[in-house]
């Protein structure tokens, strides 16, 4: 994922450099469908993030397993290491998800590539080594996808700004929000 924005894929359009060339200009509808993209793209990016934070979550608690700070098996303990109690509160950058990921199993796809990868399957086969070996390699990857998510937000945010600004300016008509099509 470390790839200039140069493809198809929304990724790319979104982060092109000259996504943001036509906010100005564009319609009403074509900046909220862009809005909306880079939206949907971040939601994506988060749930892909979130599943990389399980594999390490994961890790590091068989790490502590180990060292005699786990109070069993991992799997017996499974369900409380993926749940969000003791990790620091999500700071969404104060936006209110209104959209479910897209292509949920792609992106399972990718997280399981990744950690096939970096040779997890069984962390128990694994010596602490390895386990850290991957811990880097994922946290990078965790990097890298807020990274890019905070640079979506900025594309977003410029959209809504725009948006925003055109309702305050006058330039567009709350009114016409509640039209229904056809009339």
């Amino acid at each position: 994922m470390s790839t200039q924005p140069t493809g198809n894929r929304r990724i790319d359009r979104v982060l092109a450099a000259d996504y943001l060339d036509r906010v100005s200009s564009a319609s009403m509808a074509e900046l909220r469908a862009m809005r909306d993209e880079a939206n949907q793209e971040e939601t994506d990016l988060s749930y892909i993030r979130r599943l990389v934070q399980g594999r390490m979550d994961i890790i590091r608690a068989e790490l502590a397993r180990r060292a005699g700070d786990g109070t069993g098996s991992l799997l017996d303990d499974l369900p409380a290491i993926l749940a969000d109690q003791g990790r620091a509160p999500a700071h969404g950058m104060g936006r209110h998800a209104t959209v479910e990921p897209s292509r949920a199993d792609e992106h399972r796809r990718y997280v399981e590539q990744l950690v096939a990868d970096v040779g997890l399957s069984d962390v128990g086969a694994l010596d602490d080594g390895e386990l850290q070996t991957i811990l880097e390699a994922l946290g990078n990857q965790e990097e890298e996808l807020s990274a890019k998510r905070h640079q979506v937000f900025q594309v977003a945010d410029a959209c809504s700004g725009e948006l925003t600004r055109r309702y305050r300016d006058g330039e567009a008509d709350v009114a016409d929000l509640l039209a229904t099509p056809g009339e």
